[in-house]
């Protein structure tokens, strides 16, 4: 088990402790940023109630004794595309993580390699992919995705392709539910900006992009507006795949019929996931989502979800609906505030152990065993 190193700080034994203590190493423009919501913030707050209205039916007389002994860990493998992972856990793309710890995507992208979980890097990383995957040299195996968007010039996006492609990246994760930005209100009461010594590193050497000192959500807004191209359709993803033989996942599903179309336009992987409720105020919550997407998909490709999921009893609700494995987002980015890639690694811990004694305590011995069976679904 990751702990912290011995001081006289609090020690937080679970994900919502961290977030607390975050508070105190993030000013409060970066911490409204890292976790703020669009507009009212409804979807961001349904996204964990989801979570909490969704109920386990244990089940009893069960040898759980694989999962579960005292202290000791025990085999919660799986795989991703092919891909072994030690725990059903990918930790989300997010920009910018360099305002909550100087080593940002590096020390977050050490501490899931270390813990044999997925990493997908943010094409708005303040650490190029390059710098990431050299970082992580000692862990060849490890899965890492790129998360990319189609921009209106196609040469920045195949130039991004081919770097992620040639640094070692697994598989492009594209994210389809930001056509264009959502507002964020505190972002603009706060005309959040980047610090001068930050910028964007995986487009910097490419287009020379530089949004630094632009006010207004970091200027955020000029960028996707000048780069981002809203006209994208489905048609445009066969394009995008050949570019490269990576596989392409698609993140940002909601509905069983866009999880069909993304089927038959390529996809090997789909994200139900609203953008962490900061995109579309009033979306539905993505654990609300996931049963009729992975019925829609029918088995043809793996299922992740990312949204809400701070304890691993939500793991645990989430594989039960028929995901394959979840990715954790703004935990993370407060285990980053508070140790860096000791803290990353302490809430990956936290996690796993949480989801190794809720399996115990619902009856599940291994992975295979956890089904919707042991849910109540009359509120989904």
């Amino acid at each position: 088990m990751t702990v912290l190193p011995n001081d006289d700080r609090f020690q937080p034994i679970n994900l919502f402790e961290y977030e607390k203590l975050a508070k105190d190493h993030l000013s409060q423009m970066t911490l409204d940023y890292y976790s703020s919501g669009a507009w009212d913030e409804i979807t961001l707050r349904d996204n964990r109630a989801a979570f909490e209205r969704v109920k386990l039916r244990p089940r009893v007389l069960v040898d759980v004794s694989d999962v579960y002994d005292g202290l000791r860990l025990r085999n919660l493998t799986t795989s991703i595309l092919g891909q072994p992972l030690q725990l059903p856990l990918l930790i989300a793309p997010m920009a910018f993580q360099c305002l909550a710890h100087p080593d940002g995507e590096i020390a977050t992208a050490l501490a899931a390699a270390s813990a044999g979980v997925g990493m997908v890097l943010s094409t708005m990383a303040t650490k190029s992919m390059e710098e990431v995957a050299s970082a992580c040299d000692k862990f060849p195996d490890s899965l890492r995705w790129f998360q990319l968007y189609i921009h209106k010039d196609r040469e920045l996006t195949r130039a991004l392709v081919e770097k992620a492609y040639k640094a070692g990246y697994k598989a492009l994760c594209l994210t389809v539910d930001a056509p264009v930005l959502g507002q964020r209100e505190r972002d603009r009461r706060n005309e959040f900006a980047l610090p001068s010594h930050l910028h964007l590193a995986n487009l910097a050497t490419i287009s020379g992009l530089d949004i630094s000192h632009e006010k207004g959500e970091s200027g955020l807004f000029t960028y996707f507006a000048q780069q981002l191209n809203p006209a994208v359709t489905w048609d445009d993803l066969e394009w995008l795949q050949s570019l490269s033989p990576l596989p392409l996942v698609i993140k940002g599903i909601l509905r069983g019929d866009d999880a069909v179309r993304a089927v038959e336009y390529g996809a090997k992987a789909i994200v139900v996931s609203n953008h962490g409720g900061r995109q579309l105020d009033g979306a539905i919550a993505s654990l609300d989502a996931l049963a009729e997407i992975v019925a829609a998909v029918d088995g043809k490709v793996e299922v992740l979800l990312d949204g809400g999921i701070r304890r691993g009893t939500d793991i645990l609700k989430a594989l039960a609906l028929g995901a394959k494995a979840v990715l954790i987002g703004r935990p993370i980015l407060w285990g980053l505030a508070v140790a860096g890639q000791i803290g990353v690694s302490h809430v990956i811990s936290l996690l796993q152990d949480e989801l190794n004694l809720g399996m115990a305590l619902s009856g599940c011995a291994k992975l295979q065993d956890i089904d919707p069976s042991l849910l109540t679904l009359s509120r989904l």
